[in-house]
């Protein structure tokens, strides 16, 4: 087995887009959004980097506008990948194709084009602007070719059974479109913990009883609510995105349900996804682990390729 399709890539960011990020993280005084992150991932960043935040933190103070700038740039260029390095990766990973969204579909859509048949695009639905986000989405997928929507409740702080989210439900239905649901707890303490709670995917598929439907991140700590989401539902399909597979089978994770249903009655509704950029990890890496759980060799190949492979009619 070597095939991988994997539906959660990281998208090749330049050194100036790095080095705004790991000064928003440093810098941020907003500590209850994203920027809270950087108490829950700080340590595996900080061995990328190979400096602690707080130090990173008091020497970015210490230094003036232009210094700031200057060594900012110097430390991303340290986390930076161009399209050249991922296709090589996704290449010795085995890694057939994967998937890749922007909050900018053109954007999206030029990287694509630099690694054809190597990337698809999935576009990010606004709730809050409206007809134009439907209009967005189906430029994405009509003109531009992605493959993939996604309706996150993570990003824009509402549960999936919002009703600002059923024009995108609706119209995903009508371009038999795979839709992306960010299904888990986050760590946004100006969210609501529960907001990405797997419960709400009840109401959307019992509404769009056809939607294709990808509960992203495995729904920790609610895997046995998603789990039964996804037995009552025949097209809610789970992604494991952004959790280190080496500790999916350890007893304890929470996720002992996904790992029993996943390779027994759910076996044909798991897909992989990696979520490389928040596990700070070599995607080959992440593969090897998807391969050594305690799974049957057959659900192994479906987990992930076969699964994708169909979903995407590909």
């Amino acid at each position: 087995m070597t095939d991988v399709i994997d539906l959660r890539l990281d998208v090749p960011v330049s050194v100036d887009e790095m080095a705004e990020m790991v000064k928003y993280f440093i810098l941020s005084e907003n500590k209850s959004g994203i920027a809270n992150y950087i108490n829950i991932f700080g340590p595996q960043w900080e061995a990328s980097l190979g400096a602690s935040f707080e130090e990173l933190e008091i020497q970015a103070k210490a230094l003036s506008g232009d210094e700031l700038e200057a060594w900012l740039k110097d430390i991303a260029g340290k986390l930076t990948t161009t399209p050249e390095q991922l296709a090589q990766d996704l290449q010795s990973a085995g890694i057939v194709w994967g998937l890749v969204e922007t909050d900018d579909n053109d954007r999206t859509a030029d990287l694509v084009s630099k690694l054809p048949g190597k990337l698809k695009g999935m576009t990010l639905f606004d709730p809050f602007v409206g007809t134009k986000g439907v209009t967005d989405v189906e430029r994405a997928v009509r003109d531009l070719g992605f493959v993939a929507i996604y309706a996150s409740p993570y990003r824009f702080g509402i549960k999936a059974d919002d009703p600002l989210f059923f024009p995108i439900y609706a119209k995903a239905v009508e371009l038999n479109t795979p839709v992306f649901i960010y299904t888990a707890m986050n760590y946004r303490t100006d969210y609501a913990m529960d907001v990405g709670r797997p419960l709400y995917l009840d109401k959307v598929a019992r509404s769009f009883p056809e939607l294709k439907i990808i509960a992203s991140c495995g729904g920790w700590p609610w895997v046995p609510e998603l789990i039964g989401v996804a037995r009552r539902h025949r097209h809610v399909y789970i992604d494991t995105s952004s959790h280190r597979p080496k500790y999916l089978g350890v007893p304890g994770s929470g996720f002992e349900m996904l790992m029993q249903f996943g390779n027994t009655l759910l076996q044909d509704r798991i897909v992989f996804a990696s979520g490389v950029g928040d596990l700070g990890l070599p995607i080959g890496q992440i593969v090897q682990e998807m391969k050594e759980l305690p799974l049957k060799e057959s659900v192994k190949e479906k987990w992930l390729y076969q699964n994708a492979a169909e979903l995407f009619n590909l």
